[in-house]
C-alpha cells in the first residue's frame, strides 16, 4: 500500500518503570534495568516501548506530574542512562515512544515556582488564574482526583486551574510562549532519537475552563495542528492521543492524515462498560459481550480509511483484563490467551501492557493503607465521608484500582519475583512463584508464546494489518465472531468469553484450510459444529 507507516504494522509494549525492573536495590524500577531487559522485549518481538514517564518528577502522580521536561528522575537514574536506552533499543529495532505529559506540570515546576510569585510575574501567565466568585471558587470544575479543579493561592487570592490533583497545576495554552515552550521541549526529544509520543490526556489542553469545557475545546485541534506544523510532521514517528471522551467522528479529527495532527488516539469506550451509566467508574455492573462487540466493530468499521484504531485491554491506569473480564483462577491461562488473540486479530496497532503477556493478574487488596494510588486513596475517604460502607469501596477499588496494573513485573520465582533486591515501592503479587517470565518462556503452551506467535502472524500477514473487518452477528451472545478480508483472502477469528462450553453452529463459511493459532488443540477438519471450550478462541484461515 502506498503511504504506510511503520506503526501501522507496529505492536507497542508499554513500560510502567517504576514497576518494571529495579537494577541497583532501592525497591524501584530504573532505566538501567530496562537497559537489562531489552532482550527479553526483542524475543517477543515488539517494534517499540512506550515509556510512562521518566522526567523529573515529586511524583505526586506517579511521574504524570513533571518538574523538569529535559531530566530524569533521579530514582529512574541520569540522561545518559536514557540515550543508552534509546540507543540500545535501536540496534534492536526498537523505538521508545515517550509519554508527552503537557496538559499540566507539577506544581514545582520552575514555571510554577516563578507563576506564584505574583500576579505581575512573567510565567503567571503559563497557567490558569481565576478571582473568587462569592468570596469562593470560580466554578463548578471538579478534579478527576476528586474535590473542585480550583486551588485557593493565599498569597495573590486567586485560584489556580487543576483538573487533576492540586500539585499539577493546568497549563494556559491559549498562551502561545506555552505552546513554543512545548515545542521547544519536544524537538529537544526528537532530536534525541526517540520514535514519538504517548499523548496524556491531550483533548484537555483546549479547555475554555470559564465555559467549564474542558476536553475537546473549540481550539484543541488548531493546537495539535500547530503542534504538527512545528515538531514532529518533520520526523517518521509514532503519535497517539489519550482521548476519553472520542466518538469515531472525533477520532477521525485527530487521526485523519490529511488534517496532519496524531497518528491515533486511545478511545475508551469499550473500557467503560462495567460501569453504572451516568456513574463513575467505581460504580459496578456486570459487562455485557454484546455490547462490547458492538463498541468493538464499531470502531473497527466507522474509522474506515480516515483514521486508525489503537487497540488494547490495559495500560498503566486499567485492571488486568484477565481479572476483570477473564478467569483470573482456573482458567486464567485460556481466558489470557482469549482476549490476546481476540484483539491482536484486529485492524491497529496493537498495545501490550507490561506483564499482560505473561498472564498478571489484579492484586486484591483488604484495607486502604495497602493502597498507593492518589485517586484510589482520594475516592476511599470521599466515598466513606459519603456513607459508603467500606467493605463496598474496598470491592470497587479491587475491581478498578490503577494499583492492580502497577505492581511490580513477575520476572522468576525468586523473592520479589526478581523485580527488586530491596523492598519494591508497591506490593508484589503473591502469585509470582506461579506467574513469572521465566515460567512463560520454558512453557512452550504459555501465555507469553501465544502473544509472540501473535506478533508474528502480524509481521509475517498483511491481512492482519489491513484486512476489512465484518463482525459475525448471528452467533450466541457469549461468543464474539468476526471476519477479516484481504485480497481475496478470509480468514474467521472466533472467541467464547463463557467459562462455560458452548455449542455453536458455524455460520456458511466454506472450508477451514488452515488453523492459524488458538488456545486448546484442534485439527483443522473439525469446523462444522462445534462445542467451544470454556473461554476457547482461535483464528482460522478459509479456503
Amino acid at each position: 500500500m502506498n503511504n504506510t507507516k511503520w506503526w501501522q504494522t507496529a505492536v507497542i509494549y508499554q513500560v510502567y518503570p517504576r514497576s518494571f525492573q529495579d537494577s541497583d536495590g532501592d525497591g524501584i524500577g530504573d532505566l538501567r534495568g530496562m537497559i537489562n531487559r531489552l532482550d527479553y522485549l526483542e524475543q517477543l518481538g515488539i517494534t517499540a516501548i512506550w515509556l510512562s514517564p521518566v522526567y523529573k518528577s515529586p511524583n505526586d502522580d506517579n511521574g504524570y506530574d513533571i518538574s523538569d521536561y529535559r531530566d530524569i528522575m533521579t530514582e529512574f537514574g541520569t540522561m545518559a542512562d536514557m540515550d543508552e536506552l534509546i540507543e540500545k533499543a535501536k540496534l534492536r529495532n526498537i523505538r521508545i515512544i515517550m509519554d508527552l505529559v503537557v496538559n499540566h506540570t507539577s506544581d514545582e515546576h520552575p514555571w510554577f515556582i516563578e507563576a506564584r510569585q505574583g500576579k505581575d510575574n512573567p510565567y503567571r501567565d503559563y497557567y490558569i488564574w481565576r478571582d473568587p466568585v462569592n468570596g469562593g471558587v470560580p466554578n463548578s470544575l471538579r478534579s478527576s482526583f476528586s474535590g473542585s479543579a480550583w486551588e485557593f493561592d493565599e498569597a495573590s487570592g486567586q485560584y489556580y486551574l487543576h483538573l487533576f490533583s492540586r500539585r499539577q497545576p493546568d497549563l494556559n495554552w491559549e498562551n502561545p510562549k506555552v505552546r513554543q515552550e512545548v515545542w521547544d521541549m519536544m524537538n529537544f526529544w526528537l532530536d534525541k532519537g526517540v520514535g514519538g509520543f504517548r499523548m496524556d490526556v491531550i483533548d484537555l489542553v483546549g479547555k475554555i475552563p470559564d465555559q467549564e469545557i474542558t476536553g475537546n475545546g473549540p481550539k484543541l485541534h488548531e493546537y495539535l495542528q500547530e503542534m504538527h506544523r512545528e515538531t514532529f510532521g518533520k520526523h517518521d514517528v509514532l503519535t497517539v492521543g489519550e482521548t476519553w471522551g472520542a466518538t469515531p467522528e472525533v477520532a477521525k479529527l485527530y487521526s485523519n492524515p490529511d488534517r496532519k495532527e496524531l497518528s491515533m488516539v486511545f478511545q475508551f469506550e469499550h473500557i467503560g462498560l462495567d460501569q453504572q451509566e451516568g456513574k463513575d467508574k467505581w460504580d459496578l455492573k456486570p459487562l455485557s459481550v454484546n455490547e462490547l462487540k458492538q463498541v468493538l466493530a464499531k470502531w473497527q468499521i466507522e474509522l474506515g480509511n480516515e483514521g486508525w484504531n489503537s487497540l488494547f485491554w490495559n495500560n498503566h491506569d486499567l485492571p488486568r483484563i484477565v481479572s476483570r473480564w477473564g478467569d483470573d483462577g482456573k482458567y486464567r491461562v485460556e481466558s489470557a490467551k482469549m482476549f490476546a488473540i481476540l484483539l491482536h486479530l484486529m485492524k491497529g496497532t496493537p498495545y501490550i501492557y507490561q506483564g499482560e503477556e505473561i498472564g498478571m493478574t489484579n492484586y486484591p487488596i483488604k484495607d486502604i493503607s495497602e493502597a498507593q494510588d492518589i485517586e484510589t486513596v482520594n475516592m476511599y475517604h470521599e466515598r466513606l465521608a459519603q456513607g459508603y460502607a467500606k467493605e463496598d469501596i474496598i470491592a470497587s477499588i479491587n475491581a478498578k484500582g490503577r494499583d492492580n496494573a502497577r505492581t511490580p513485573m513477575q520476572w522468576d520465582a525468586t523473592p520479589n519475583a526478581g523485580f527488586t533486591s530491596g523492598q519494591p515501592w508497591l506490593h508484589v503479587n503473591p502469585n509470582y512463584a506461579e506467574i513469572n517470565v521465566e515460567a512463560n518462556l520454558a512453557d512452550p503452551d504459555s501465555v507469553f508464546h501465544c502473544y509472540r506467535k501473535l506478533i508474528e502472524l502480524r509481521k509475517n500477514n498483511p491481512i492482519v494489518v489491513w484486512g476489512e473487518f465484518e463482525l459475525v452477528e448471528d452467533v450466541p451472545e457469549e461468543v464474539f465472531m468476526y471476519f477479516r478480508r484481504y485480497k481475496g483472502e478470509t480468514w474467521l477469528v472466533t472467541a467464547n468469553f463463557s467459562p462455560a462450553p458452548v455449542t455453536l453452529e458455524m455460520p456458511e463459511i466454506g472450508l477451514v484450510s488452515e488453523f492459524m493459532i488458538g488456545n486448546y488443540a484442534r485439527d483443522a477438519a473439525d469446523f462444522q459444529q462445534l462445542q467451544l471450550q470454556p473461554y476457547e478462541a482461535f483464528v482460522t484461515k478459509l479456503a
